[in-house]
């Protein structure tokens, strides 16, 4: 295989994985928005519940201003039994009270269950809050772990980077230029094998003569049809390690 070629195939492979490392990268945001998502249902889970307990508890403090009320209203009708003169007036007083104390034992009834649903209400609240916490501690746990996969990332990136650019400094400027040209306009993939008169990168078929010239020409070929950079392997021949950046 050509130098030339040879250095266009390493530098595609380097290329190749500083596009997934870079991919990779960008990932880690959207891991965390996706991750957010149960936390932002836990809060919301609880903001219900907790708008469902104030507003219970609201009617329980309602209530519990109309017994006292009515409590209120039943000692003020106690005290006028001493002025009362006829038995009717008092009959009539007593009947009040009992309608009274009758209204006040059911509100002392819906008080009771309101409380038992406070008690139901406020168990559910703290389950919300577990899992909110719950919720917090994954994310907390997700975001120390992207952030140690993005340290090693970006360490292997600038490793790659100061390979690249050794193998570039290689490579005869015109050459690289095109390889850019081909890079950018082909979605990152540039240099790719030509096999069995098949071009790997756009899977269309390549004129016979071009197959052979690929091998045995010293230029540089690319595919009619996409534009890409061919080569082909021989097992026989072909090296198993990348050409020395160094």
């Amino acid at each position: 295989m050509k130098e030339e070629l040879k250095l266009l195939v390493a530098l595609q492979e380097i290329d190749s994985v500083i596009l997934r490392k870079s991919r990779e990268l960008k990932k880690a945001p959207e891991e965390i928005r996706r991750y957010q998502g149960p936390l932002r249902e836990s809060e919301a889970a609880y903001k219900r519940e907790k708008e469902k307990y104030e507003a219970v508890e609201k009617k329980k403090r309602e209530k519990e201003l109309e017994v006292k009320e009515a409590d209120d209203k039943i000692d003020r009708l106690k005290s006028r039994m001493s002025d009362i003169k006829t038995n009717k007036e008092y009959q009539a007083l007593l009947k009040e009270i009992e309608t009274i104390e009758h209204e006040k034992s059911g509100m002392e009834d819906a008080i009771l269950y309101m409380m038992e649903e406070l008690d139901e209400l406020s168990a559910g609240l703290r389950e919300a809050e577990g899992r909110i916490e719950q919720e917090k501690k994954r994310l907390e746990a997700l975001q120390v772990e992207l952030d140690e996969k993005r340290g090693v990332i970006e360490k292997e990136l600038a490793e790659l980077k100061e390979k690249r650019e050794a193998l570039t400094a290689r490579i005869p400027a015109g050459i690289y230029s095109k390889y850019m040209d081909v890079f950018r306009k082909s979605n990152g993939l540039a240099v790719v094998e030509a096999k069995d008169e098949v071009c790997l990168g756009c899977y269309m078929s390549i004129p016979p003569q071009v197959y052979v010239e690929i091998k045995t020409s010293d230029e540089i070929l690319q595919c009619p049809q996409c534009g890409r950079f061919l080569y082909r392997r021989d097992p026989a021949a072909e090296e198993k390690e990348t050409p020395e950046t160094s």
